[in-house]
């Protein structure tokens, strides 16, 4: 049997653990605090453990609260994804895709892929939820997403597989005043002397380690300084005069006036997005949105 007392708990305390905070939590739920505090307190006596940590500076998890907030996070998810196929369902729809994508992919590859595949599938919803590239594979393999759009290259695992829909040039962002901003392009071993500015391993760590093993495949060991969660973070550092950072060449038309794109020299490729799926998630609408990709995209 369901119990409805106990989602509602769940769902209270992920507010809660979200805004670390009663109050904003309450706002945010359009409710009062003290009918937040009173079930949050009933949620700690129903699983014998405290939750939260409360003081004048708000609310912290507990070991114990942190433990289970990974678990309420995906629970939550699958929760919205129930409502959303119910939803669709009652509407008259046929089905939900699940996408997960990095935010590149929703700005250059996703936009004429789903617009497509709309008019060729109208009773099909497509729903879109940001990703790192990161979290890509741990998505695709437990079913929290039926297609990745994500910086991805080589073997993903015995299950997964891929097809690269966009590559670039490698290039470096430099500040305007660095002495190699003169030069029309750039080699890669002419920076060993360098502090860069890279694209954070947690984030896309097979994109990571190509980039590390260019540098040494050119004869040095990149000196990283830090490590950020995007490309467009990277020219921001570099703006901000933290580094340089190697890039796509197509980050050059959202650059800032004091960072200017040079490309590498001997020329070095690299994939910007991938889409990825699980083979023994056998599902018809991925299939077709697979050969819409191909068609759209690949032509």
């Amino acid at each position: 049997m369901i119990n409805f007392r106990l989602i509602r708990h769940l769902w209270l305390f992920l507010a809660v653990a979200e805004d670390q905070n009663f109050t904003r939590a309450a706002k945010r739920l359009g409710m009062s605090q003290p009918p937040l505090t009173e079930q949050i307190q009933a949620l700690e006596q129903s699983l014998r453990v405290q939750l939260f940590t409360r003081s004048r500076r708000g609310a912290h998890l507990t070991a114990a609260g942190a433990a289970i907030l990974p678990a309420v996070r995906k629970f939550a998810d699958q929760l919205e994804r129930l409502e959303l196929a119910v939803h669709e369902a009652v509407a008259g729809h046929a089905g939900v895709v699940t996408i997960g994508a990095i935010t590149s992919a929703m700005i250059d590859v996703l936009p004429p892929l789903i617009e497509q595949f709309k008019q060729d599938h109208p009773l099909i919803t497509v729903s879109v939820r940001e990703i790192d590239s990161a979290e890509a594979i741990p998505a695709l393999e437990a079913g929290d997403i039926d297609i990745a759009f994500a910086r991805l290259e080589g073997n993903l695992g015995r299950h997964l597989q891929s097809l690269p829909l966009s590559e670039d040039r490698l290039a470096v962002a430099l500040p305007n005043d660095h002495p190699l901003s003169a030069s029309k392009s750039v080699s890669l071993k002419s920076l060993a002397d360098e502090t860069l500015v890279m694209a954070s391993r947690d984030v896309s760590p097979v994109y990571f380690d190509y980039l590390v093993g260019q540098c040494k495949a050119s004869g040095f060991a990149p000196r990283i300084v830090h490590q950020v969660r995007s490309v467009s973070s990277q020219v921001a550092f570099v703006s901000c005069g933290q580094g340089i950072a190697l890039v796509p060449s197509s980050m050059g038309k959202l650059a800032p006036k004091n960072v200017l794109i040079r490309p590498l020299f001997p020329e070095v490729k690299v994939v910007t997005t991938a889409m990825a799926w699980h083979s023994e998630h056998k599902n018809p609408l991925v299939d077709a949105m697979i050969d819409q990709a191909k068609q759209t995209l690949l032509s």
